[in-house]
């Protein structure tokens, strides 16, 4: 069983990119789990994935890392004995930090195959970011196993190889990968990257 955790600040394209690679493996003929962490009262994302024939199990109010810890243990308990998956796709809230996810997955499941996480990068308010939660966004990408540079399709000149060198300097060796979630577009390399 592999399982795959997207980090990335609010609005980065988290559910956008969820559905893909869900779309993805489930085109391959892999059963695929996804569970989605709502920070507001209306899960919205849960539904929408549900709505689309995908096993959706939903966290709402609360940030799994911190105060839904044992309720994301006990759904990923639940997810292996009910529908035994071979994809767990995880989408935590915005404001969680990845790699606390994977420690809670690591204690709730027996020897998951791997567990990678998926820095995401959002092109529109990357700057804005670095300007106000420099620190907490470099703590979010800094276990990513690779970190993606979405919404390639609205990209302004520069505007990708200045985001890749602030990445590679923040992140030597780390896998970048330039991405559009909402048209598709170097979704393939994505998918090379991911097994």
């Amino acid at each position: 069983m592999y399982v795959y955790i997207l980090g990335g600040f609010l609005g980065s394209g988290k559910t956008t990119l969820l559905m893909k690679i869900a779309s993805m493996y489930t085109k391959r003929g892999l059963k695929t789990a996804l569970l989605v962490n709502e920070s507001g009262e209306i899960g919205v994302d849960g539904a929408t994935l549900k709505a689309e024939g995908y096993d959706a199990i939903e966290l709402p109010d609360g940030c799994i890392c911190c105060s839904l810890s044992g309720t994301l243990q006990s759904a990923l308990k639940n997810i292996k004995r009910d529908i035994d998956p071979e994809i767990i796709i995880i989408e935590p809230t915005g404001l969680a930090l990845p790699h606390k996810v994977k420690e809670l997955v690591h204690y709730a499941m027996i020897d998951p195959d791997e567990t990678f996480i998926i820095g995401i990068a959002d092109i529109q308010r990357f700057e804005d970011l670095i300007k106000k939660k420099e620190q907490f966004f470099t703590m979010q990408m800094s276990n990513a196993d690779f970190i993606l540079i979405n919404k390639l399709d609205i990209a302004k000149p520069g505007q990708i190889e200045a985001i890749t060198t602030w990445i590679d300097d923040k992140f030597p060796g780390k896998p970048v990968q330039a991405i559009s979630a909402k048209t598709g577009e170097n979704m393939d390399k994505l998918y090379e990257m991911m097994q």
